[in-house]
């Protein structure tokens, strides 16, 4: 999420689901949000082959079409990323010491790059890493003679430095920002060097940075954090080659090397990203079938669905599965829609304006017409929060002052979480207060928080615009609000100026590309806009 989400209050609107960035925000009251727990996920054979596979054979290629519901990444250098667009591009080429058991409820952490999770000291503060051996860097014309080196410790350390490094736009330092020992102050006598016309130091030490070998190192945390091996799984925390960076230098975002089982073989910018086997991948193989416990019982919830899903049919296989793989990039539902229909995709989530064409709306069950064409179905919760964010520097807007504050609880109270659920979701959302998903550790009881905002309630939201020194909207200047174009957004946005304009806010609708949505928040030129987490 562009920085200046730090100045943003989060009022949580329901947009596109295939589609969104990360970030964090400060609240001045609790938003509600709309979470697509029965997020709808077809599968589709494009070329017959044996049991109906998640992909096709091109000859002997593994090939997998799927989609992108946005014109694509903005960037392959994980320090740059923020979207979930560049998180799918780059976790494609780049690893990250850690990751997720994912196909466990609830979630893991497990180890990627490491040989086994890291330990930690009794005081919670000093963490301890072993990297495997003989993971390379993909062959590539930075390397000596072209041939990808192995991966060290310093890799990693180089990495994380460079989020820290202003000149490289990097979206994610407050990720580890007042976390690490000598962190933040080598990320200001480095600034402040470069800034002075000096070169910025990746070779300057940091206090907390410890290397003991070239597979062992140490972190040292100012003080115990819960959330420090979480930001180890997050693709801005990737490992990438010190040589890639200097070598193709401003073009580096277009130029990813990484140990990651593909690589990037052509991207055409709005159009498609196509993907081939890294034939140096490391030795990583995909899950084993955990079974059946011995009471019967099964080993994490959702495991008999797996199973029937076909999910491991590839049980110890090793990875990658595929040769090749290409992300073709819609910014409307339809196109995509009626690709994936003509068998030119083999995966997509089912738009809202196709539910009922699919699924049979009172069972929530798929059409027989689809499972006879060799379609399946899965349900996938997503743990999104698409919300509304205000700059809190705007000055009428903005502020922290009572006034701005009821005036943003009013629009939060005019805005009818029902009427979008049922018009856009087919009503298979879950509407809740806060910003932390259900199954997550922290949401609300019964979804309510005991102070919610939550809308409608127009004599309410009535009140508090009043409160503001705005009755009935006298006096207020029309809102701006900007949000990418794309899905059904056109049609929300018309959505939300119909329900303000009932307590007399005025809305003015900005429908942008999202390079463009990007740049009006990082320049703080948005007062109101829409994003997801």
């Amino acid at each position: 999420m562009p920085e200046t989400s730090r100045l943003s209050t989060a009022l949580p609107l329901n947009v596109t689901r295939d589609w969104g960035t990360r970030g964090r925000v400060t609240r001045d009251w609790p938003p509600q949000s709309l979470l697509p727990v029965g997020v709808t996920v077809l599968f589709a054979c494009i070329l017959p082959i044996s049991g109906c596979g998640r992909v096709s054979n091109q000859g002997h290629e593994k090939v997998a079409y799927l989609s992108m519901g946005t014109a694509g990444p903005n960037t392959l250098d994980p320090v740059q990323g923020s979207t979930v667009y560049d998180n799918r591009g780059c976790t494609m080429v780049y690893q990250t010491l850690l990751q997720y058991e994912y196909l466990k409820r609830p979630l893991e952490l497990k180890a990627l790059l490491l040989t086994q999770m890291p330990t930690v000291s009794e005081d919670g503060k000093r963490y301890r890493f072993q990297l495997k051996k003989n993971i390379f860097f993909q062959d590539d014309p930075c390397f000596v003679n072209g041939k990808g080196r192995e991966l060290v410790a310093n890799d990693f350390f180089y990495s994380i430095k460079r989020m820290s490094n202003d000149e490289n736009l990097p979206k994610s330092w407050w990720l580890l920002k007042d976390t690490i020992v000598g962190f933040d102050e080598y990320r200001k006598e480095q600034n402040e060097s470069r800034l002075s016309g000096k070169k910025f130091d990746y070779d300057a030490p940091v206090e907390g940075f410890k290397i003991i070998n070239e597979h062992e190192f140490e972190v040292h945390l100012k003080q115990p954090f819960y959330r420090f091996l979480y930001t180890l799984a997050m693709f801005q925390t990737a490992v990438v080659p010190r040589e890639a960076v200097e070598y193709y230098g401003k073009k580096f975002s277009r130029h990813p090397v990484g140990t990651g089982p593909f690589r990037l073989e052509q991207w055409d910018a709005g159009i498609q990203l196509i993907y081939s086997r890294n034939e140096n991948y490391w030795e990583e193989y995909y899950p084993e079938d955990p079974g059946l416990l011995e009471d019967g019982s099964e080993p994490y919830e959702g495991y008999l669905d797996d199973k029937k899903l076909g999910f491991y049919e590839d049980a110890g296989k090793r990875l990658p599965l595929l040769d090749r793989v290409e992300l073709k990039c819609y910014v409307q539902n339809q196109p995509k829609w009626l690709k994936f229909r003509n068998k030119e995709l083999d995966y997509t989530h089912v738009p809202a304006e196709n539910f009922e064409e699919a699924y049979i709306k009172r069972t929530a069950k798929i059409r027989q017409e689809f499972i006879d064409e060799g379609i399946r179905a899965h349900a996938e919760p997503l743990l999104d929060l698409i919300y509304f964010g205000f700059n809190m520097e705007d000055s009428v807007f903005g502020g922290y002052d009572e006034k701005n504050k009821c005036l943003r609880q009013a629009i939060s109270l005019a805005l009818d979480w029902e009427e979008r659920n049922e018009a856009f979701y087919n009503d298979l959302n879950v509407i809740y207060d806060g910003p932390i998903p259900p199954r997550l550790e922290g949401h609300p009881e019964n979804h309510t928080l005991a102070n919610s905002y939550r809308g409608p309630d127009l004599p309410r939201a009535r009140k508090l615009l009043e409160k503001a020194g705005y009755p009935g909207g006298k006096g207020l200047p029309r809102l701006v609000f900007y949000i990418s174009r794309g899905g059904t957004n056109a049609e929300q946005s018309e959505m939300t100026k119909r329900q303000l304009a009932k307590i007399g806010v005025r809305l003015d609708i900005r429908l942008v590309d999202f390079a463009t949505l990007n740049d009006a928040l990082r320049s703080k030129r948005a007062p109101f806009f829409s994003l997801a987490w």
